[in-house]
């Protein structure tokens, strides 16, 4: 990349800071996706939490994914 190329916006996921109910998780994927936040938990609470995967996914993830600045 050439000093007189102009740089691309990165698109990046982050915990949401208005749209949160815990920690933000489901609300930054939402923004990030640009869906309602609803259908997110939703999809959380349905594939996530019956196999049990879903409370360490979202660990990891609210300890992984940095909050808005």
């Amino acid at each position: 990349m050439s000093s007189e190329e102009p740089r691309r916006d990165i698109k990046r996921l982050y915990r949401s800071r208005k749209e949160r109910m815990v920690a933000g998780v489901c609300g930054g994927i939402a923004e990030y996706f640009n869906v309602d936040p609803t259908l997110v938990r939703l999809a959380w609470i349905i594939l996530g939490l019956p196999s049990g995967f879903g409370w360490i996914g979202y660990l990891i993830a609210w300890i992984i994914v940095p909050e808005q600045p």
